[in-house]
């Protein structure tokens, strides 16, 4: 399956703007398999983020996990003030706690503004951002949380096979 859409200008990403690699995670703030992906992605990053880039694109499995689309929500409206790298890693590192109190304590220990947050949290844009990314998601036959794409193709393999991967293509 391949990445639809491509990645754009409103995407979350890190790394090397114009990288020959592109990664992109379809990821659930609460999923276990996310939680413990997010270690190995992250090391990806420290490893090779200067010469690849890193996408993260909301698919919240609202049915299995009841804060995964509360924990988007925070995650988009974080992003309005700059801060959506600092609040999804904070999120992923306080998984197991995660309720709605968490995620409000978690936009105060990043000192956002707790007005514009609370309006942001209740913006359409915010919404529709999430589920514009879990649109993009089933058109690009994400069928489960984390899944992974390398420069625009599904990868079958786990974070640990991505680290491999790019262990032996990126020097």
């Amino acid at each position: 399956m391949s990445l639809k859409p491509a990645v754009s200008t409103t995407d979350h990403t890190q790394g090397k703007i114009d990288a020959d690699i592109v990664i992109v995670e379809y990821g659930d703030y609460q999923c276990p398999y996310c939680g413990a992906a997010y270690p190995v992605l992250k090391e990806i990053m420290n490893k090779y983020g200067k010469q690849i880039q890193f996408v993260f694109r909301n698919f919240p499995l609202s049915e299995m996990h009841q804060y995964a689309r509360s924990a988007a929500i925070v995650a988009e409206a974080a992003a309005l003030q700059g801060k959506f790298w600092e609040m999804h890693n904070a999120i992923y590192e306080n998984q197991q706690y995660l309720n709605e109190e968490l995620l409000l304590e978690l936009a105060e220990k990043l000192e956002l503004n707790s007005q514009q947050f609370n309006t942001d949290i209740k913006k359409p844009e915010v919404a529709a951002k999430i589920d514009s990314d879990f649109e993009s998601g089933i058109l690009s036959g994400v069928n489960g949380t984390p899944s992974l794409f390398v420069n625009g193709t599904k990868f079958n393999g786990g974070p640990e096979d991505l680290l491999q991967l790019m262990s032996e293509i990126v020097k």
